[in-house]
């Protein structure tokens, strides 16, 4: 009879095992406070990016979008928004700002 040769298992070592990774959770990071300035004078200016943001834009848009497209806060995008609705300058169309 033909004699079986022995053969001998490794013990898996504690690297070996593969468990699965968990996604890293984001990072929360603190929102960032806006100071802003109240007085006409600033306001004005951003009254005047709002505005020119929407004239470049020739379409209503978003207070955010507005924001983003002036390179100002959203809060700074509101001021100058009240500002030119004071003046008649804007009025809302369905939730969006617009040219009057």
């Amino acid at each position: 009879m033909a004699e079986k040769k022995a053969t001998t298992k490794k013990a898996a070592t504690p690297k070996a095992e593969a468990a699965p990774k968990k996604a890293a959770a984001p990072k929360k990071t603190a929102a960032k406070k806006v100071e802003v300035a109240i007085n006409a004078e600033n306001v004005g200016f951003k009254a005047g990016d709002v505005y020119q943001a929407l004239a470049a834009a020739g379409k209503a848009l978003s207070v955010a979008d507005i924001a983003k497209k002036a390179n100002i806060a959203v809060e700074e995008a509101y001021l100058g928004i009240g500002w030119l609705f004071k003046e008649g300058k804007v009025r809302d169309d369905n939730k969006l700002i617009t040219l009057a």
